[in-house]
Order: C-alpha cells, then structure tokens, then sequence
C-alpha cells in the first residue's frame, strides 16, 4: 500500500504538525524493527505497549515521517508529522482507502470454529477464478485487516478476510472497514462463551458481520437458530445446513468424501460431515458471485488443510491425525465423531484442554466424555487440567501429567499401525507430542 500525503491527509483526516502536503507517495510499517526509507511508521498502542514512544527508533532505521496522537511530539529527524486522534483508527482508514481504489469483490468469514478451513476453502476455488487475495495467516484482527487490506495489488479481483472475535463490537468494526459483498457466518457455538456470557451473545456478535454487508450482497449463514434470531432481516440471506434436501453424501473415508450439491458433484481431499457443511458455505458464496459450479468443484477438490489442522503424518508406525489448532465443544465433537466413525482399527484419541469455555468449563469436559461413549476406541489418553474430567464409562481412558509420559505411553502400550487422533485447544501446545514421538 502506498499513498500519496494528499490522500493520507484526506483519507484519515490528519493534521501536519512538521511538513507539508505533497504527492510523493510512501509506504506504512508498524514495526520499528523493519521500517524503511519510503515509509511512514503508525504507532499501534495495546495494553502492555505505545508505539509512540519508539518513534525516534523508527526515525533513525529509516522513516520519512510518523503518525502521533499527541502533537508534542515533533522530531526534528523527520520529513513531516501526522496528527490524529487515534493512531490505530487512522491504520484503519488509510487501509479501506487503499481498498476501495483497489476495489475487489470481498468476501468476509466468522464464526466459532472453522472459519480459517473456510477461508481456506473460499481462497482455494476463487483464485482459480481471477487474482485473489486472503487473510494473511490467522491475522483476523483490525490489525491483520490492515495488513491484508495494505498488501492488495492492482488487478486484485476477489479479497477473502477472516474476521475473528474476543468480544461484542470487534467483528462489527472489521466489517465497517471491510465492506464485504459476501458474510459467511460459519457456525456460532460455544468458543469464547467464557468471554461473552451466553451463546445468544456470541450469535449477536458474529452476526456483526453483517452490519456494513453491501446493500446488493448476501449474507450465507449456518441455519442455527440463535443466528435467525438476531437477523434484523435486512439482508438477502441464505441459510446452509446438513440438512438441505439438495445435499447427498455419497462417499465418506478417514481422509476424503463426495457429495452431490444441487445436482453437482464435488469432492473434498479431507474428511467429516462438518467439512462438508463448510464446503456448502462456499459453494453458495460462489454461486453468487458467479462462478460455475465446475470452478468450485475444482478448487475444492484441490484445497488441504493447514497446518495442526487434520494434519496426518505417519510417525514410528502410527498414523497420527493432529487436529489441534483449536478446541471447542462442537469442533472436538466433530472430529471425534469423524475420526471413530469412518478411521479403522486399531484407534485411539488423545485429549486436551478446551479454552475460554467460563464457569462450566467442567461440565463441557464431562459431556465430551459422554459423547465419546456412543464409539468404540482402543484409548482414550488425556492431558489437562480440564482434560481429566473427559471420563467415558465404555473406554478404556488414562490421564497424564507431562507430554513425555503420555508420548512412552503411545510407543510402548498402543499397537504398531494405530491410528490417533490429537485434539485440544492450541496454548496446549500438542505439537510437543508429536515432537516427542518422533524422538
């Protein structure tokens, strides 16, 4: 993203403190440790940080000029000085500037879980369509809007943007800045319900996303009760579930399935009925924005999935499946049910702890237990101090305190050609486990 200072001043509403307007154009950087010559550094402030007291940092490593909320602070090192009021909100104008001289059809995604594998999926079929652009990484921020938004190009035709959430009026500014043609609320469950009280907050909040929806766009959103109540109605809406008449599973395996949508066949490289309610998302969003059917198929027959997600490595004669990028009651349930129903023996599940569940964090461990009791496993091994209550009364379970001994215990007790399944929430770091396997 490079603007002009006339633009930088018009678009976010800035005031020179040291400097005049002109044309030259510049580049934006937050980061002190790797801003240039040809850029303007935009001090971020956070709980534990101002960026405006490192502006002289910036100065020095190359920066032409910087943004400050306080107009005291003038340096003589610089070419100019921008005020504003805010220094993250001017970060959010100058982006949805540069986005609307680009232009590109937008499609934004939320929801509880899964909405990285959508994005992942929608990027994967629109790219073959024209030049696409997507979220980088997991940056589903206001800042990693920014960033996505900052490293459109000329030509770009379509722009995907995960929109995450830790609270009400976050997915709401995303979308402000955003203006998506496309919202796709993927799911709205359980995840951050220690954060937000009630599942009916967390449908209000993902349904944020809809707020700034272009007038002539479409929301496509999971038919979940809790969604169709906070709908004000002022949107074309489409709702997707396992349950439309229009959708056939014809085929399903540990690590592939098939299905016939509206009298088309598609195929996906990765497995459960979950994947295939998020594939539907995508289908319609691009229907809508007028791809043929045969695009889609393409593009979802060639999406995998990312890393820690449903990611299957064979390590010292097991086939591990670590699915442990993110953890909620709905998702592990969904993994579960997909990976003891169509995995053959023998197979086992390890399981960890389930984050921002609130005051019945417990309880949902307890349920997780329960739902696992209508499968059969070999071993159901958990680490956690959550993980402990995941206790079935069918299975056979062991609980662990450390990594290395639940490691030993996969190497020595499970059977050579097991099959097992990871799954926790990430800050369980189950990558360690892996690690540990393969020493």
């Amino acid at each position: 993203m490079k603007l002009s200072l006339s633009e930088i001043v018009n678009a976010c509403g800035a005031k020179f403190i040291k400097g005049v307007e002109s044309q030259d154009m510049f580049g934006f950087s937050t980061d002190t440790r790797t801003i240039k010559k040809g850029e303007i550094y935009i001090p971020l402030k956070g709980e534990t940080f101002d960026g405006e007291n490192f502006i002289e940092n910036a100065l020095k490593a190359g920066a032409n000029g910087y943004f400050t909320s306080d107009s005291r602070k003038i340096f003589d090192t610089a070419e100019f000085a921008l005020l504003v009021d805010d220094t993250k909100e001017a970060y959010l104008k100058l982006a949805n500037y540069y986005k609307t001289k680009i232009n590109p059809y937008t499609i934004a995604i939320t929801g509880s879980s899964g909405k990285t594998t959508v994005k992942e999926m929608i990027y994967s079929v629109f790219k073959n369509a024209d030049n696409t652009v997507k979220s980088i990484l997991n940056h589903n921020n206001e800042i990693g809007l920014c960033q996505t938004l900052g490293s459109l190009e000329e030509g770009t035709k379509y722009l995907i943007v995960e929109m995450g959430m830790r609270g009400l009026g976050e997915i709401e500014l995303l979308s402000k800045y955003a203006q998506p043609d496309i919202a796709v609320i993927v799911n709205a469950g359980s995840a951050h319900i220690g954060r937000l009280g009630s599942l009916l907050n967390i449908a209000k909040a993902k349904f944020e996303i809809a707020k700034y929806l272009h007038p002539q766009g479409i929301l496509i959103a999971h038919d979940n009760p809790l969604i169709k109540q906070v709908n004000d109605d002022k949107h074309n809406t489409f709702y997707f579930s396992l349950n439309d008449k229009n959708l056939k599973i014809t085929a399903m395996t540990s690590d592939s399935c098939e299905f016939i949508y509206k009298g088309e066949t598609y195929k996906l490289n990765v497995s459960g009925e979950h994947n295939v309610q998020n594939a539907l998302s995508v289908i319609e969003a691009g229907l809508f924005a007028g791809l043929k059917p045969e695009v889609i198929a393409k593009g979802l027959e060639e999406f995998s999935p990312i890393e820690k997600r449903w990611d299957i490595e064979d390590i010292c004669g097991f086939k591990v499946i670590n699915d442990s990028y993110n953890s909620n009651p709905e998702s592990v349930k969904a993994a579960l049910k997909t990976f003891l129903s169509f995995t053959p023996n023998p197979k086992s599940v390890v399981l960890g702890d389930m984050g921002e569940l609130g005051l019945n964090e417990e309880e949902y461990h307890t349920q997780t237990g329960e739902f696992l009791d209508d499968f059969e496993c070999d071993w159901v091994l958990t680490i956690g101090e959550l993980a402990k209550y995941i206790q079935p009364k069918k299975l056979k379970t062991k609980h662990f305190e450390t990594k290395e001994e639940l490691a030993n215990f996969i190497k020595t007790e499970l059977p050579k050609g097991s099959n097992i399944l990871l799954k926790a929430s990430r800050f369980m770091k189950f990558e360690q486990i892996i690690e540990e396997l393969k020493k």
